[in-house]
């Protein structure tokens, strides 16, 4: 009965401290800044922490209570050898060193081996969720990729056991050497009590007293070692989780006393911003200047890698640039408090999410702080031009989306969830209105009609657009023409195509290809 009580405690207790390491992760992971995420060392770090710190601490305890329990029956026991010898029990516990120095060494190597590999451990995660992900399971069939993905898991698998396994027949080695020592001392000590109790010098209950008292020593010395080495181990694993927990965030208002942003029309400014990814050497972005004024609306034209999207997440802060500053009503944007700056935005970027939730949530997303009020979410939705397809649906905004957790969920084209995606950005009550290829996976016909939405929303606000399709920058009252990752041109669509420079090119070869398909 107390077993059973015991085991409901700990499996209770397990859980418990799970969910509070995994909560603490996920809280962690939600103030890191989005360079974190372009890193492998912070995988690493996140991969590790995950795999064994949810169970490592509870282990620990759980070992650091057996220590303890283990150190008073092993003094027991050496009270009682003592009786008839100073030296077996010091002859037990030096035999039981080198096993100690074992255990601990290759806890330490195996910790390491598991630090080191985590890049192998996420290769093998990665190619067998390829094999079962319902995102790319078109693709795994229609092209026969299932068999690669596979090859790849056991190719790495293959060279991440190979070291393992090298670790583990090492450790076996050592432990089968030293225990074979280990029996050689305790068949000396017991042969020393056979001894005595042969001539006289012990009774034969003593004999049964004192081998037993040795057993226990003997089993004690080897579980004391056991136990601390897996408590020294846990804290080795521990360690990830630590070294997760210190990543820095550096996306933080650069004064003490961070400036709320007025809301209205706002004047935004880049001066001289350059800026390259952590890790990297090359200019994503390279002295780009100009200024956007309340109301304006700016396009942002280049061929792909041009700097665009770079360009909206700097001014975002998403990341801080490399050189130069971004002004927003005259202010470094550094000033301000970040998650009042984020408020101002209303953004769609090009790989916007698509969320396992009803259409109604997948909507409110966009400024959950003032959660689903219907009215809105239909006015959201008619901006994007969501109604019609919405409307068909078999729950409506009440629809669940996705066939992840529900039987009756429903899977979205393309285009339908980009037009969720801009209903997402019209819910919020931003002041900048930021759109990177929001018409993307859209027929002519649906992107004019968003355009023309847009048009009414922006009327007192900021919006930038990212697009290929050029014809949405002829009305824009500022286009910004980049190639890599520099401001070449800057004017309305009749000064640029006066101009006769790159812009001019593009728009012309667009436009000759759309007439050409006519």
């Amino acid at each position: 009965m107390v077993k059973n009580v015991n085991t409901a405690i700990n499996r209770v207790s397990n859980e418990l401290v799970v969910m509070h390491i995994r909560t603490k992760i996920i809280n962690k992971a939600k103030t890191l800044d989005l360079k974190n995420f372009d890193m492998p060392e912070f995988y690493s770090n996140l991969e590790n922490a995950n795999k064994e710190a949810g169970h490592r601490p509870l282990n620990s305890l759980s070992a650091t209570f057996s220590m303890f329990s283990t150190i008073i029956s092993i003094v027991s026991f050496i009270v009682i050898i003592a009786a008839i010898s100073s030296w077996a029990p010091l002859v037990i516990i030096i035999i039981s060193l080198p096993s100690a120095a074992i255990n601990f060494v290759y806890k330490k190597k195996n910790a390491n081996y598991a630090r080191r590999n985590s890049k192998r451990r996420r290769q093998m995660d990665y190619y067998t969720g390829l094999v079962v992900s319902k995102d790319v399971a078109k693709e795994v069939k229609i092209f026969g990729l299932a068999d690669f993905f596979i090859n790849k898991f056991k190719t790495v698998h293959a060279n991440y056991f190979k070291g393992l396994k090298k670790l583990i027949f090492a450790e076996t080695f050592w432990h089968i050497a030293l225990t074979a020592l280990s029996s050689v001392a305790n068949c000396v000590i017991f042969l020393y009590i056979a001894h005595m109790t042969f001539r006289g010098e012990l009774q034969m209950g003593d004999y049964t007293l004192y081998t037993g008292a040795l057993n226990s020593v003997s089993s004690g010395v080897s579980t004391f070692i056991t136990t601390t080495a897996t408590i020294y181990e846990g804290s080795l694993f521990i360690e990830n989780l630590i070294a997760f927990m210190h990543e820095k965030t550096t996306v933080v208002p650069s004064i003490p006393e961070p400036v709320i942003p007025q809301r209205g029309g706002h004047t935004i400014e880049f001066r001289n911003v350059s800026f390259k990814y952590p890790g990297t050497e090359r200019y994503v972005t390279k002295n780009v200047s100009f200024t956007l004024h309340p109301g304006e609306t700016c396009v942002l034209v280049g061929l792909n890698g041009a700097g665009k999207t770079t360009l909206i997440k700097l001014l975002t802060r998403l990341y801080d640039p490399t050189e130069g500053v971004i002004l927003l009503d005259g202010r470094d944007i550094r000033e301000y408090s970040v998650a009042e700056l984020y408020d101002l935005y209303g953004i769609i970027f090009q790989d916007f999410g698509k969320y396992a939730f009803t259409v109604k949530e997948n909507i409110a997303f966009g400024q959950l702080s003032k959660g689903i009020v219907e009215d809105d979410i239909l006015a959201a939705a008619k901006q994007s031009d969501a109604t019609a397809f919405i409307d068909n649906l078999p729950g409506k905004y009440d629809t669940p989306l996705m066939r992840l957790f529900e039987d009756d969920g429903i899977e979205l084209s393309g285009g339908q969830w980009q037009k969720l995606a801009i209903a997402r950005a019209c819910y919020g009550d931003s002041d900048i209105v930021i759109l990177d290829e929001p018409t993307a996976a859209l027929d002519p016909m649906a992107e004019q009609e968003i355009f023309n939405q847009f048009d009414a929303l922006s009327r007192d606000k900021t919006t930038i657009f990212v697009s290929h399709r050029l014809s949405s920058a002829t009305t824009a009252s500022k286009i910004l023409v980049l190639e890599g990752g520099e401001l070449v041109e800057e004017g309305t669509h009749n000064e640029l195509m006066a101009l006769g420079g790159k812009y001019h090119t593009l728009f012309s070869t667009q436009a000759k290809r759309y007439i050409e398909h006519q």
